[in-house]
């Protein structure tokens, strides 16, 4: 079976959210494919070519399919959720994992979009401290760890654990394939 992954980003994306888990996910035999709301190659936040090379598959969402992909990871930033959770068929993507029981991976500021999808009430959820009554107020259980698996959707609070929460996502992956 072909291992595929799916980054669904935009410009301004916190630099460090997308790089670590785009190679990371490689390092682990995935095909890694970036959904961009540019359609083309973009920057970062801090300026780092998202994706990284020009031949790097970027897809559009009239493209996904949720059935070939093993998991969905969503990068924080918080000018990158300004312009994502604008967009509604890419929250009704993130639902269509989440009914798909496929593993969602999201970091600090990406929380909000598991709050736009409805998928936080009754889990256990980490992110950004700021969103904090958010996810609250979500009807989740806010969880100030470095990494939070509940069922499929695994959170971190911040870019300095991107360690421990590819860890954490590595594992689920191992345990579901």
């Amino acid at each position: 079976m072909n291992k595929k992954a799916l980054i669904a980003t935009s410009k301004l994306v916190q630099d460090h959210e997308f790089i670590y888990p785009f190679y990371r996910l490689k390092e682990e035999g995935y095909e890694v494919h970036t959904f961009n709301c540019e359609k083309k190659q973009t920057l970062g936040y801090f300026g780092t070519k998202i994706p990284p090379k020009e031949d790097d598959k970027i897809i559009q969402l009239n493209e996904i399919d949720v059935k070939n992909y093993d998991i969905l990871i969503l990068p924080g930033g918080v000018k990158s959720m300004e312009i994502l959770r604008l967009n509604k068929d890419l929250i009704e993507m993130i639902k269509k994992f989440d009914q798909s029981k496929k593993i969602i991976a999201a970091t600090c500021s990406a929380v909000m979009m598991l709050i736009s999808a409805n998928l936080t009430k009754g889990r256990n959820v980490s992110g950004y401290y700021a969103w904090k009554d958010d996810v609250i107020n979500s009807g989740a259980n806010f969880v100030d760890k470095p990494c939070v698996i509940d069922k499929n959707i695994i959170t971190s609070p911040h870019y300095k654990y991107v360690a421990e929460w590819m860890a954490g996502t590595i594992s689920v992956l191992n345990k579901n394939n």
